[in-house]
């Protein structure tokens, strides 16, 4: 950890479509959860625009019909059971994207950095990532979906910055969702859209990312130059 007389550098990562590559796993597991109440599944597009969202809020928003808060409920649960059911199979397939596991290590190592991460996802399931990847340790703040309202609220981000005594001039943001940007906007903290998730590239500019990169040796470079270069002199 950095020095008390350290200004502290928070680089706060979103989960799904940023550190891991889960999509295959949420369509399934969505497309499971509405067979289950014999409902049809809604499209992959549709599935993936949503990901990021706390689960409730994402399958209000895939359903026809909001208003019925058990619907939404009952395929809450379906789709937890459904995601636990598919982690324990052969085919289970959540990778860290090309790149991530070195950005991780480097940035670690910095003096001056603190990392965390803020998803959608719950607290056990992101345990289970992290802890399969080894990368648990590099994080000094994690905030879920268990804790707090749904990005694009802001909750997540005051809350890592508070725990790790930062201020939002020296936090920034990196997801692959609007929901990631317009929740950095909220915090007031700088935001760094990744490529090689689950929104186009122009919605995350559109939504207000500083930046946008296409791989991790971009993002490393982006965040020397927002993050570390501009307190030189």
């Amino acid at each position: 950890m950095p020095s008390a007389r350290t200004p502290v550098k928070l680089v706060i990562f979103d989960c799904d479509g940023t550190l891991v590559d889960s999509q295959h796993m949420i369509v399934a597991a969505m497309t499971d959860a509405f067979a289950s109440q014999g409902l049809v599944a809604p499209a992959r597009e549709s599935v993936i625009g949503v990901v990021g969202l706390s689960l409730d809020w994402a399958i209000a928003r895939l359903v026809s019909d909001e208003s019925d808060p058990a619907v939404i409920e009952r395929l809450s649960e379906a789709y937890k059971e459904a995601f636990r059911e598919r982690r324990l199979g052969p085919d289970h397939a959540e990778p860290l994207y090309d790149g991530v596991r070195a950005a991780l290590d480097r940035l670690a190592a910095r003096e001056d950095v603190s990392l965390g991460i803020a998803t959608g996802k719950s607290r056990r399931g992101l345990d289970a990532v992290l802890e399969r990847e080894g990368i648990a340790h590099h994080f000094h703040t994690i905030q879920t979906a268990d804790t707090h309202p749904s990005k694009p609220h802001p909750s997540m981000i005051f809350a890592a910055m508070s725990e790790a005594v930062a201020d939002p001039a020296d936090t920034v943001m990196i997801g692959d969702t609007t929901f990631d940007i317009e929740m950095a906007l909220g915090a007031g903290t700088s935001s760094i859209g990744v490529a090689w998730g689950y929104h186009p590239a122009d919605a995350l500019r559109a939504a207000g990312a500083h930046h946008v990169s296409t791989d991790c040796a971009e993002l490393e470079r982006t965040l020397d130059r927002l993050m570390f270069e501009r307190q030189v002199g």
